[in-house]
């Protein structure tokens, strides 16, 4: 089974707000996942992000594989970094 993290679509048309989930990428896009690790809100100024670094960090560790967007997000978050260093050894 190959699971990735990414966005799941939330709120009213033309007003986004964003789950990051981890699923089964063979799920749809707003449909099954397995659990939520945060969320994600573009509206505001500046952009809403609220991760928990701990299942982030022990889903990232398990091989599951975060999209080009959520990467992009949890490079802002600094969580990339710090998987990165922990891949390292540092």
């Amino acid at each position: 089974m190959a699971v990735k993290i990414r966005l799941k679509r939330m709120g009213a048309k033309k007003a986004p707000f964003y789950r990051l989930v981890v699923a089964d990428s063979r799920s749809p896009r707003d449909g099954r996942f397995i659990e939520t690790i945060g969320t994600y809100n573009p509206l505001v100024n500046p952009t809403e992000i609220k991760i928990d670094e701990e299942k982030t960090m022990k889903w990232l560790n398990n091989g599951a594989i975060p999209t080009d967007t959520v990467k992009n997000i949890l490079s802002k978050a600094g969580i990339m970094e710090k998987f990165h260093n922990s891949k390292q050894g540092k």
